[in-house]
């Protein structure tokens, strides 16, 4: 049975953090909003299946490392006795309370909420799949498109199972497997592999690319790989998985190496990431007059897709796909759609691994600027030249600035090391007010903390 649904004035498809910020959003500046979501709260991936639950799981893992080190203070702590299951129910009680709270602010701003799978059957009607069964038609006036993204898996995958899993399984956390190869060097396969180590799995990385964290700047990236090194079993690079085949002990994994000589090992468990793909299947784009380009909903700088009266946002729309940007997108195609002056022209978007240590940057990079033949000037400090990182037992981690010689501009920050996730907000801010090196070197930073390693770093174009 099909039922029909009171038009809505603004319909956003997908609970995700684009999602239910634009839902959000939008309802602020007075529309009548319409969710569709099939979750029972709004969350999406980053809450219930990628964000929240791999940093709690990561803080988890910090804490393990920082026992095992603190015997160089003179420390000494028994090794840690690791409860799975209570690990895996603190994990999902973040969750719960994160999404629990979307959905209290859901009813607080007066948004209907259907919890389904909607489908485009024209410019301006929406077929949904209602998890309670049955199906319901939806006419709206306009939309935001917010529908995500999902783990990408190559063919030689196959299918998932309790031995081959992707970041999803991987978060839920069923077991701690002996050993556990990680394919993809990317930032979710050495997170989740930084947890699996630190829980007691002997973790093996294969990246088909020469460096792991592809995109990042090499120098930050090795500040981190350094410890990986020390953490992981092996980790390698410019090799290719050929083939993986489930037996009852584990997954035999085929792999060459760059001149092609090929090797088996059998792992316990697998877990693929090698990425992420958008969500634009099944969405009735071509009834609704969505096109695509390069395999992601086209857009523009106001979210506009098109298709009149149609926006999209988040991972859908390209990359970088970050739970961030797909926020600020929110917001721009929320006040589009209310009929306000907007549009998603960012400096510049940070993106951090949140591994140990981390690895952040925002803005031009210095790979960037030799692949674009660019004339830029580079400032680096080590952090062992900056107390406060001693004093934190480590003597690793790096601030590099980027700047446009001819006027001075910071074009681009990278960092690495402990907190540097939350540091790189400093440097985003510098960007965006397109601030000169002078004004990082001149503004007075706390002493002692991390934070003055970017001042210490611009002071140097000084000399």
């Amino acid at each position: 049975m099909t039922k029909t649904l009171d038009k809505a004035a603004l319909v956003v498809i997908g609970g995700g953090p684009g999602g239910y910020a634009a839902a959000f959003k939008a309802a602020d500046l007075g529309l009548d909003v319409t969710l569709v979501d099939p979750a029972e709260n709004p969350g999406g991936v980053c809450l219930y299946r990628g964000c929240i639950p791999s940093k709690a799981l990561l803080h988890a893992a910090k804490l393990v490392r920082e026992t095992e080190e603190a015997g160089a203070m003179g420390l000494a702590f028994a090794p840690p006795a690791i409860d799975v299951d209570r690990l895996r129910s603190w994990k999902d009680g973040i969750v719960a309370q994160l999404t629990g709270g979307l959905g209290g602010k859901v009813k607080q701003k007066k948004i209907r909420h259907v919890r389904g799978h909607a489908r485009f059957t024209g410019p301006r009607e929406l077929a949904i799949e209602l998890v309670e069964g049955g199906q319901a038609t939806l006419a709206f006036d306009q939309a935001i498109l917010a529908s995500g993204s999902r783990p990408a898996l190559p063919p030689f995958a196959g299918e998932l199972s309790e031995r081959i899993l992707d970041s999803t399984g991987a978060l839920a956390l069923g077991s701690v497997p002996g050993s556990l190869l990680v394919i993809g060097g990317g930032y979710i396969g050495l997170e989740l592999g930084s947890v699996y180590a630190a829980l007691g799995s002997r973790v093996t990385v294969i990246e088909m690319l020469p460096q792991l964290m592809t995109g990042a700047d090499r120098d930050l990236v090795s500040q981190l790989k350094r410890r990986l090194d020390a953490q992981f079993e092996t980790i390698l690079t410019s090799t290719k998985v050929l083939a993986l085949k489930e037996q009852k002990n584990g997954v035999k994994v085929t792999f060459a190496d760059k001149k092609g000589e090929e090797t088996s090992k059998l792992f316990e468990q697998v877990l693929v990431a090698v990425g992420r793909r958008p969500n634009v299947e099944n969405l009735g784009l071509e009834a609704a007059g969505v096109a695509l380009e390069g395999g992601f909903v086209k857009v523009d700088a106001l979210r506009r897709t098109t298709a009149d009266g149609i926006l999209a946002i988040g991972d859908v729309t390209g990359q970088p796909m970050l739970a961030h940007k797909a926020t600020h997108e929110g917001h721009v195609a929320a006040a589009v759609a209310a009929g306000k002056p907007a549009a998603f022209e960012p400096r510049g978007i940070p993106a951090v691994c949140f591994t140990d240590p981390e690895i952040a940057w925002v803005g031009l990079t210095e790979t960037e600027a030799k692949e674009e033949k660019r004339a830029v000037k580079t400032a680096k400090i080590p952090w062992r030249s900056i107390g406060r990182t001693l004093t934190l037992g480590r003597d690793d981690g790096l601030t590099k600035i980027i700047i446009d010689p001819e006027n001075d501009r910071v074009l681009g920050v990278g960092l690495a090391g402990p907190g540097a996730g939350e540091l790189i907000a400093e440097a985003a801010l510098a960007i965006e007010m397109a601030a000169r090196w002078q004004d990082l070197a001149l503004t007075i930073h706390p002493h002692p903390t991390l934070s003055e390693s970017i001042m210490e770093a611009a002071e140097t174009f000084f000399s």
